[in-house]
């Protein structure tokens, strides 16, 4: 039975803003960095943050900045961000978030909500981050069924940068922690696999960015990232390894990357402009 959504009362609260402040304090960047075994020495302040860090602050505190919805599956579905200026641990910072758009499609999955959130993040020399999320929100799993597969894409074959990443339950939980994340698919394994019908525990989509903006920055040492997109394709899962890779961009000053699934097709894309 598809969810029947009133897309006008939807609609309504476009243009909503929500104004929220923050300290980049050094213990989530420090805790994060441990937890993704990092090599980088004790942030401290006035160190810069790294791109596609800043999902460790400004964490909720009130409710969600989208509107209330009858369907209670929700999955990363990509962003865009241009870094206007550096992030650096001990500053303060201003980000006003709005709903841009809201819209709902019919498929083979049933009803499919689309939101996208714009933030604009001021620190004390000015404008720092713009961004645009975008969010998917889905009907439940009837009970006993699996979730339907997305399309497969292979990724090129000719990305020379390689990495496998093992998305062991530990590092899920903990990335759930510092983000305050209480979706239930990433650390409660009963839940993800009988309520929603996945394979294992999922693969937060914000710590697949950052793997990739991580491994893009590893790649290009000298330079600095200075905007990025991503685009999610799949999910991925604790059940088995999965691959990074990337290359420099065949046009511009960029690298495109991808994380590829177990089965060789593509969970997330990402393009990365470099300075």
């Amino acid at each position: 039975m598809t969810t029947t959504i009133d897309l006008d009362d939807l609609r309504s609260h476009i243009g909503r803003t929500q104004t929220a402040t923050d300290v980049v304090l050094p213990g989530p960047a420090n805790l994060l960095r441990l937890a993704l075994g990092r090599p980088e020495p004790e942030y401290r302040e006035g160190d810069v943050l790294p791109p596609a860090w800043l999902a460790l602050y400004f964490l909720p505190r009130v409710a969600a900045d989208v509107p209330p919805l009858a369907l209670p599956r929700r999955m990363f579905a990509g962003e865009r961000v241009s870094l206007r200026g550096a992030v650096r641990v001990g500053e303060p910072l201003q980000r006003e978030t709005r709903l841009a758009d809201i819209s709902v499609k019919h498929g083979n999955t049933g009803t499919l909500v689309f939101a996208t959130v714009t933030s604009r993040v001021h620190g004390p020399g000015g404008l720092a981050i713009e961004e645009e999320r975008r969010t998917v929100f889905r009907e439940e799993v009837k009970a006993g069924d699996r979730n339907q597969a997305p399309r497969r894409e292979p990724p090129p074959t000719d990305a020379p940068w390689r990495r496998t990443v093992t998305p062991d339950p530990v590092l899920l939980f903990r990335y759930s922690a510092l983000t305050f994340n209480s979706h239930r698919i990433h650390y409660d394994r009963a839940w993800a696999m009988k309520v929603e019908g996945y394979p294992g525990l999922v693969v937060h989509g914000p710590l697949t960015t950052t793997l990739l903006i991580d491994f893009a920055r590893d790649q290009n040492p000298d330079r600095r990232i200075v905007a990025y997109s991503t685009q999610a394709r799949a999910p991925l899962f604790d059940t088995a390894p999965f691959e990074l890779r990337g290359r420099s961009a065949t046009t511009g000053r960029g690298a495109e990357l991808w994380a590829v699934t177990p089965e060789g097709t593509i969970a997330m894309s990402a393009e990365v402009e470099l300075a």
